[in-house]
């Protein structure tokens, strides 16, 4: 058995290994600052929600559109050093999340108190250095998705490389796992103050991460000629001026609008609504436990069916996602006595778990389509602009976030604590999400439409 394990470890390069490890540590320290940006932008920054969701959106935004370009860099000064540099600005990035309140308080720049905030700060510019200091991460983001995924490709072969990158896909969810299961104990244990030590958390995971790649990692290809700024462009016009692709990608970008409410929307309106005993960045784990767990099965059960059908299935799943995240404040009473459990924290896990579902119709699959629809010899390049709809839906999902919760779900803090005037103000809570379900209904329909119109259009041109 020992020996079996060993053969398998020796099949892969050490770069292989040490590329892996190095993303385990990098997707923990991510989706433990993500999950909670939103929180952290507006508890410890005093941001309000609108604010907050423009630049957490902006933020995740970017870390979709710019890897393609970042991987051309990297490609042309050799993907140590393209790590190195990565791994640098990630742990210069969470360890400016984590003084920056620091040094405000320390610096006397606002009357500020970590448990009472809005009190003093929002008067305060200097809480926009944030964004230089968010600007390391997505700059370094962008390098570890391109660089990862690229070492992933060269240190394997046509034999190994399916198991490959199913390696690399558990270590993903493993390390999201784990980056969010960190910071319920972080909250109970510091209250707000957890919210920024658990940047230091992340700043640990990615120093650990640049001593690994510094030290141990040794790629079998030191650099490439790779594609040039001008070539990735134009494929980028390309794709705009394609009017089948881009419909598409408007489309699925309506999915992906509800689906980024895990973290622009869900952490707040359960805190609010549910109570601070909630656990938002636990609930956001059943979403990849649900995706790990059937993806296979609805893989291999769609086996036959076309990537717009699964794709279809898959996005009227998703309205009844969010009609089931509403239907935890229609309930009366302050718990579920089955599960001894908040009803809107009830509801918000049965409606995540509906979301990984749908995702496993539509994510495998819509790479599959959207392959198809490239010029022959450049789907590679075609596919590094796979992910504009995640582009797109950071930016107005978490923005139309922002206006939601500021108009149906106010923080509390603003009224004084869970007082009358906010139980008022909060009455309509779930409004925000019919406004979601009533978009992922919309793409549905549109993404029939379109099944429709393209066949009909593949008929004339046979």
């Amino acid at each position: 058995m020992i020996s079996r394990v060993n053969k398998f470890i020796r099949s892969f390069s050490g770069a292989f290994w040490t590329a892996n490890f190095a993303e385990l540590l990098e997707r923990a320290a991510y989706y433990g600052v993500f999950i909670v940006i939103t929180l952290y932008l507006s508890r410890i920054l005093a941001f309000n929600d609108i604010q907050a969701a423009a630049i957490a959106g902006t933020f995740s935004a970017l870390l979709y559109f710019l890897p393609t370009f970042a991987g051309a860099y990297a490609d042309k000064i050799g993907f140590k050093k393209s790590l190195i540099v990565a791994f640098s600005f990630l742990t210069l990035g969470y360890f400016g999340l984590g003084l920056l309140p620091t040094f405000i308080q320390n610096a006397g720049l606002a009357e500020y108190g970590f448990e009472t905030t809005f009190k003093g700060l929002e008067h305060s510019n200097f809480r926009y250095v944030i964004l230089p200091v968010m600007a390391l991460i997505i700059i370094g983001g962008s390098f570890i998705k391109s660089v990862i995924t690229g070492t992933v490709s060269l240190e394997t072969s046509e034999k190994n490389r399916a198991t490959g990158f199913s390696i690399f896909y558990t270590i993903v969810n493993i390390g999201a796992f784990s980056g969010k299961t960190i910071v319920k104990p972080l909250r109970e244990a510091m209250g707000n103050v957890g919210l920024i030590n658990i940047s230091y958390f992340s700043a640990g995971m990615t120093l650990l991460a640049l001593i690994a790649v510094y030290f141990f990692f040794k790629p079998s290809v030191q650099q490439r000629e790779g594609k040039s700024f001008s070539e990735i462009w134009q494929a980028f016009i390309k794709v705009l001026c394609n009017g089948r692709l881009i419909t598409l990608i408007f489309i699925i970008t309506g999915f992906w609008m509800v689906q980024h409410q895990l973290y622009a929307t869900m952490p707040k309106y359960v805190l609010r609504m549910a109570g601070e005993g909630a656990s938002p960045s636990w609930y956001a784990n059943v979403n990849p436990l649900v995706v790990f767990s059937t993806v296979g099965i609805i893989t291999s059960l769609m086996r036959k069916r076309s990537a717009l059908y699964s794709m279809t299935v898959g996005m009227f799943i998703m309205p009844v996602s969010a009609f089931c995240m509403a239907a935890g404040n229609l309930f009366s009473g302050e718990t579920m006595s089955f599960v001894d459990m908040h009803p809107v924290a009830f509801m918000m896990i049965v409606g995540i778990a509906f979301q990984g579902l749908a995702e496993s119709f539509i994510s495998p699959r819509f790479l599959e389509y959207f392959s198809f629809q490239a010029p022959k010899g450049e789907e590679g390049l075609y596919l590094g602009f796979s992910h504009l709809h995640s582009f797109l839906s950071s930016l107005l999902g978490f923005l139309m976030s922002g206006v939601l919760l500021e108009k149906y779900c106010p923080d509390p803090v603003l009224f004084g604590g869970k007082t009358a005037e906010w139980q008022a103000a909060s009455a309509n809570a779930h409004y925000i999400w019919y406004y979601f379900g009533a978009i992922a209904t919309l793409s549905a329909i549109s993404l029939v439409a379109y099944g429709k119109i393209t066949k009909k259009q593949d008929l004339k041109t046979e």
